[in-house]
């Protein structure tokens, strides 16, 4: 049963201006983000749909993500697709919520990085 729903659309070149402060940078992407967007070309690109990704998740958990912070989730590429990973306390919010599986897809295109997510009971 689908527990939740959301997508986002991040501006690749906001995200380019707003990476160039490395204290946003640290605040908002973890370390693996950090390392994988910028073992890129045009690393903006990932940052801005790793942005995505974290608001699409906030939207479909009804969490905001000012209420679950920016540094609580975080996007893991893999061979067989992106993943969403979040810490214990997310976990645990998502527990009670009887959130089991999350899906998620990213996309870019132009001067648009697109995220979509799926939460499952």
């Amino acid at each position: 049963m689908i527990a939740g729903v959301g997508t986002d659309l991040c501006l690749i070149s906001r995200m380019k201006k707003a990476v160039r402060s490395d204290h946003f940078v640290r605040r908002v992407f973890s370390r693996e983000e950090i390392d994988y967007a910028n073992s890129r070309g045009e690393p903006e690109r990932h940052y801005a749909s790793s942005f995505a990704a974290k608001e699409a998740f906030a939207k479909a958990s009804g969490l905001g993500l000012f209420g679950m912070g920016t540094d609580m989730s975080w996007v893991r590429r893999t061979d067989n697709g992106p993943l969403l990973i979040y810490r214990d306390e997310l976990k645990a919010k998502l527990d009670d919520m009887g959130v089991n599986r999350c899906w998620l897809s990213l996309a870019h295109d132009g001067d648009y990085a697109m995220a979509f997510v799926v939460l499952e009971r």
